[in-house]
Order: C-alpha cells, then structure tokens, then sequence
C-alpha cells in the first residue's frame, strides 16, 4: 500500500525593511510550538499545482495579495521527523519583494532575520537557505532590485546589496558595476534629493535577467 503523506507549501519572503533583512512570519497560536515563530504555509489542494498553491499562501495565508513579489521554488524538505505530528513534505518557495506594508492578517508581521534564532518545526533551516540563495542571486541575477521600489537610486540598490550581503560596499565601485552591467538599470530621466546633497539619478530595473559581469561578492 502506498502510503498518503500531505504535502505543503512553505514561503520564505523577504524585504529590507527598517535597515534590516527581514522576513515575514506569524506567531503560532496553536501547539506544536505555540507562540513561536512560523514561515507561512498551507497545504496544497488537489486541483492546484505547486505555483498556484504558493501565490495562494502568499495572497491568502501571508495576507499580500496582488503585491510585488518575486516566487520561485526553492527546495523540498522531506525528512521524517520535520513534523511531530505527522510526515509532511514541504515544497519552500522563496519570496523578494520591496518594503511593504505589514499584513493585516492577524499574527503576521516583518521580522528582522537575525531576530528568528528560534522558530517552529525546521522554519529556521528553510529561512536560511532562503537567505543563502537571496545572497547568491545578488551576484548572478537582477533580482537586487525586487527589493526596490519602482524608481530607485543607484545608493538605494547599494543599501539593499550591503544589508543582503552584510557587508559594506564601495559606493564608487558599485556605481561603476551596476550602471554597466548591461540591462541592469534604465534611467528614467527624473532626479531625487532625498538622500540630501546633489540630486541623484533615479532608476529602474532594466530587462536583463542575468547580470554581465555578475556582481560577486569580493
């Protein structure tokens, strides 16, 4: 006979907000591992394939819907003991979205990463290689600017960069690196002050999807 195991779909969504990575979790009400830390989820019903039942978590779990967040799948956990009550699968998605609103759903709010030391079932592990692939995807990937809002300067991908990366960054070098990784940016002919000192160029995210050169990490 071959055994039934439920499968569910687990995201790990994270901004840059209040100058802090952060993730966006609930507080658990019910036991297992009441009051703790929980990556939204929910499992998949039977008419829905995997990204369906993601943007649903996202739109009706994590309370975000229509909002600019970047999905992709990032791993399956399968262990036996990931539950104690039962054996589930977990299909993780990981999310990138610029500085939003808190969501309204009860429970829910933006967490800073290093804050989540302890969090229920194995959400620890599945947010750090969240995070691990958020770093990585800086260096191959436009994805930098999935943190921005629509128009951006080159000092505000800088910050997203460095709280990412956790490491300061040469504003003259990372200039010169993403105004010409080609695709990257694309001027939209208006300047901001908002920074103080002389008016900045504003920016948004180019076509490309691969960045030539990549920007790693030095």
């Amino acid at each position: 006979m071959v055994p039934s195991i439920p499968v569910s779909v687990d995201l790990v969504v994270l901004t840059v907000r209040n100058h802090a990575l952060s993730a966006l979790v609930w507080r658990r009400d019910n036991p297992p591992f009441l009051r703790r830390w929980s990556l939204p989820g929910g499992f998949i019903q039977l008419d829905e394939d995997l990204p369906a039942a993601a943007h649903r978590v996202l739109a009706e779990r994590a309370g975000l819907p229509g909002a600019p967040v970047h999905l992709e799948q990032l791993q399956t956990y399968g262990y036996p003991d990931r539950d104690p009550r039962q054996r589930v699968l977990s299909v993780a998605y990981l999310g990138l979205a610029p500085d939003l609103p808190a969501s309204e759903k009860a429970h829910m709010s933006w967490q800073p990463v290093e804050a989540l030391a302890v969090m229920a079932f194995d959400h620890r592990r599945i947010m750090l290689d969240g995070v691990e692939r958020a770093r990585a995807k800086l260096e191959y990937t436009s994805l930098g600017a999935a943190f921005c809002p629509p128009e951006f300067t080159v000092a505000d991908l800088r910050r997203v960069y460095e709280i990412v990366w956790g490491r300061v960054l040469d504003p003259r070098n990372f200039h010169r690196k993403v105004t010409k990784a080609e695709g990257f940016l694309v001027e939209t002919g208006a300047t901001t002050t908002r920074d103080g000192g002389r008016p900045a160029k504003l920016y948004r995210r180019g076509p490309a999807e691969l960045l030539h050169p990549p920007m790693l990490q030095e």
